[in-house]
């Protein structure tokens, strides 16, 4: 008699997939900053302006850049299990603790943009489809092609120069007021208008892209038999666009955004220096300046690490969507 048993271990081989990933990227990521030339000696020694021979041979030898290539990613990936990722030497602290301090920040960048280009770009795209081929949605259409082709940091700027400087409405730039002592729900105010231009610009070019996948993404769902059905037997039409239309459609956009999530990260680091918004972004620019490898394979595995759990995240909300996805189970 066959018996579901080992419900987990889908779970487990998921985990070990991840665990595996995060790895494979770790090497990745370790041999491509070596790749690049100068390193961390070469920049201390530089601003010390004692760039004498034996003075790089001691700070190379102080850093472990006098190893071996090999030496180096093995102490790397030892530290790295133990969840030590080394210090920083421009910043005087712990990389690991430098990025708990900043990833908040970049979290909820990244999920203010998310949500808004989600939410922004879905409703525009039923509203482009229910109108394909009139005035709306030629307007619609148009406003997300100008919004994918703007570079972010325009976008920025120009958000900047219209609500901050002409009307000022909205603060420049940073997370929070400094020095204003506000706390509870005050504080949360200023967090939230000191977001709302980072979250809109980062937001704005994704909504394009779900814009037109929601738009094309409806328009065939409304063609397809299963709906042409339901409106035959004479289903109400909100029922068939809420449950057999707009549930189908969404489908393709939510996999869009765990396909996209990578690149939210990348244009959070534009956006960040745009904004002088304390996030992961920002300083791994600094860190690349400044040759901080240790930080820099720091932020990077960090980064990998959150676009892996939103693709999780997406996979659940994937089966949520269509009951017809589920985890397998192993049989006996």
């Amino acid at each position: 008699m066959a018996a579901h048993t080992g419900s987990r271990a889908p779970g487990w081989q998921r985990l070990l997939q991840a665990v595996g990933v995060v790895a494979a990227i770790a090497v990745v990521n370790f041999f491509l900053l070596r790749l690049a030339p100068g390193d961390a000696a070469q920049v201390l020694a530089g601003e010390a302006g004692a760039a004498t021979p034996e003075y790089l041979a001691a700070l190379r030898a102080q850093f472990g850049l006098d190893q071996p290539l090999w030496v180096q990613l093995g102490k790397y990936l030892w530290h790295l299990a133990r969840l030590d990722l080394g210090f920083s030497f421009r910043q005087g602290m712990p990389v690991l603790d430098l990025i708990l301090q900043r990833l908040p920040a970049t979290l909820l960048l990244m999920g203010a943009s998310i949500a808004f280009a989600v939410v922004a770009g879905a409703t525009l795209g039923v509203l482009a489809a229910a109108r394909a081929g009139r005035l709306l949605d030629t307007v619609i259409s148009t406003l997300a092609l100008l919004c994918f082709a703007t570079p972010l940091f325009w976008t920025g700027l120009m958000l900047v120069l219209v609500f901050s400087v002409w009307l000022d409405w909205l603060p420049v730039g940073g997370m929070f007021t400094v020095e204003s002592g506000l706390g509870g729900w005050a504080y949360a105010l200023d967090v939230a208008r000191h977001l709302l231009l980072p979250a809109v610009t980062l937001g704005l070019f994704y909504m394009a892209v779900y814009v037109r996948l929601m738009r094309a993404s409806m328009i065939e769902m409304g063609r397809q038999d299963f709906v042409r059905t339901a409106v035959a037997k004479g289903a109400p039409g909100r029922r068939v666009l809420i449950h057999h239309v707009l549930r189908n459609a969404l489908l393709p956009l939510v996999t869009m955004v765990g396909v996209q999530a990578s690149s939210v990260i990348g244009g959070a680091v534009v956006v960040e220096t745009v904004f002088s918004w304390p996030g992961l972004g920002r300083t791994a620019f600094d860190a690349l300046y400044q040759r901080d490898y240790n930080l820099l394979l720091g932020i990077l595995l960090c980064s990998s690490v959150v676009v892996i759990v939103v693709n999780a995240i997406v996979d659940l909300v994937y089966a949520r969507i269509d009951p017809r996805i589920r985890l397998p189970r192993q049989e006996s």
